[in-house]
């Protein structure tokens, strides 16, 4: 029985951690967004889209663990008897979406703000902003790829 116990312990934080990791990035661009917004409101759209990016990582974190469950069958009502092994399995292998999404989130946040920083004082070099932005992006991405990889790499029963 304490294999489901790590299992489900893994897949809890892939999205508490990526979670976590959104909540701080999004809210810091948030922030930082809000002051060029007061003084310019048209560049709002730009904003909200430098702000918005740091979130993707939350549901990178949701996407791992729902994974999880649809490996586990959780939804059909019945629970699995996991050996610790194969649960401990299952935790480590949500621990790259969990940890990239925690660390990504917040520099891409810190980056977004950097990003916001172009919004306001060159409004047509706003691509810029965003792509340095999603360059961060990519490690939260290859983090859940992994997760992926290994979890439909570990044997259930």
């Amino acid at each position: 029985m304490i294999g489901i116990v790590f299992a489900i312990i893994g897949a809890a934080a892939a999205v508490i951690l990526a979670g976590i990791g959104s909540i701080i990035g999004t809210s810091k661009a948030g922030q930082a967004g809000a002051g060029v917004v007061t003084e310019e409101p048209e560049k709002f759209g730009k904003v909200l889209l430098l702000q918005a990016l740091p979130s993707t990582q939350g549901i990178y974190g949701f996407i791992g663990c729902f994974w999880v469950i649809f490996k586990l069958g959780l939804l059909t009502g019945t629970i699995p008897v996991l050996s610790w092994q194969t649960g401990l399995s299952i935790l480590f292998a949500c621990l790259p979406v969990a940890i990239a999404g925690l660390i990504s989130a917040i520099f891409q946040g810190k980056v977004s703000i950097a990003g916001m920083n172009i919004v306001a004082k060159q409004p047509d070099a706003s691509g810029k902003g965003v792509i340095l932005a999603a360059m961060v992006e990519t490690y939260a991405v290859l983090g859940l790829l992994a997760t992926i990889l290994l979890i439909n790499g570990i044997v259930i029963g």
